[in-house]
């Protein structure tokens, strides 16, 4: 933040820069190659041990709320996800902070994902096997993507979609598991409400108004209750602490800005029934100590109502971005095992 307030470079510029110094590992038994589907950089992972028999696809958007992230910090989780699921990834690298906001990120990756359907012959995936998968604002990508996709009778139909602790709404920042981890380390509520407002472009002033629902008028809020009051959560998963919020009312100064919340791309969880009951099968990743948690236990209900195949993996010692954490030696969490374990269980079980 200082770098960024003196203008040397952009918060976002120096994490990547910092994260990405790290040397790669490269796993014999996975062969990595990296190219563009157009001028989007991807890396494919495709496991060496030559065979007859068509692999599933697994097409992987990386996290970090657009500020993080990046084909190198999520190398690790891709290459054992190959590996250890017999499977072909591809891993999309797509524009971020601060150059390129919403909607890019997920325009990138929908371009990259419709590419790799149209060629998987030439990597040898069976295309009755094809996975879309993300975690964090990845995780959110997967969803639009597999949203936009699941009526597009010229391409392979998605076969599952894998999200973990996604984010999946932009609307509500006062749910229970906001309140409970507001001041958790890697998505704490400062850095949650810079990452939000720098990928959606709206003004950080409104972090206040947001805190007391002001942005949104009482119409959007009851219109979307049924999908996203606190009542769809679960009592246990509220016990460690937690005071309902009636939103104040709206600030329309700031409606007018911070309204592209309401945009399905950016809140994938408020799309329509007839849109979601078309979803394929499912596997939901959340972490107890993660401010995103009630996205993914507000989705989960909204799928399991519309009769969508559910499998669903909480991590009660887990928190936002753990699985990153698989390759990193001492600083390496048991968590990020389990979830990768959990990951593929479900992409053998296809």
């Amino acid at each position: 933040m200082i770098f960024e307030k003196l203008r040397i470079c952009s918060m976002p510029q120096f994490f990547r820069f910092v994260h990405d110094l790290r040397p790669l590992k490269y796993d014999p038994d996975v062969v990595v190659t990296d190219f563009r589907f157009g001028t989007i950089p991807v890396k494919l992972y495709q496991p060496k041990a030559s065979t007859c028999t068509l692999k599933p696809g697994i097409a992987y958007y990386h996290g970090g709320g657009g500020a993080m992230g990046s084909l190198k910090t999520h190398h690790g989780i891709c290459s054992r996800l190959c590996k250890e699921s017999d499977s072909v990834v591809m891993a999309v690298g797509y524009r971020q902070l601060p150059k390129h906001k919403f909607p890019v990120p997920i325009r990138d990756c929908l371009v990259a994902t419709i590419h790799f359907l149209k060629s998987l012959d030439a990597y040898g995936v069976d295309p009755a096997r094809v996975v879309v998968c993300g975690d964090s604002l990845g995780g959110g990508i997967a969803t639009v993507v597999c949203q936009k996709l699941v009526d597009r009778p010229d391409l392979p139909r998605i076969r599952a979609q894998i999200l973990i602790y996604a984010s999946l709404q932009a609307l509500d920042l006062q749910t229970p598991s906001f309140q409970q981890n507001k001041n958790i380390p890697l998505l704490n509520w400062s850095f949650a409400c810079y990452c939000f407002s720098q990928y959606l472009d709206f003004s950080s002033s409104w972090q206040e108004v947001i805190m007391k629902g002001a942005h949104l008028p009482a119409k959007v809020w009851e219109k979307y209750r049924k999908w996203l009051g606190p009542e769809n959560i679960p009592e246990k998963f509220k016990k460690r602490g937690y005071r309902p919020v009636t939103p104040e009312p709206v600030n329309e100064a700031a409606y007018l800005e911070v309204s592209v919340v309401l945009d399905v791309m950016c809140s994938p969880l408020i799309a329509e029934d007839d849109v979601v009951s078309q979803l394929p099968e499912t596997c939901i990743v959340s972490c107890e100590y993660d401010a995103l948690r009630d996205d993914s236990l507000l989705y989960k209900k909204r799928l399991e109502d519309l009769g969508v195949p559910l499998t669903w993996h909480h991590m009660k010692d887990g928190f936002h971005g753990v699985l990153t954490t698989i390759d990193m030696s001492f600083f390496h969490f048991p968590c990020s095992t389990r979830i990768l374990n959990a990951l593929v269980h479900f992409i053998k079980g296809l």
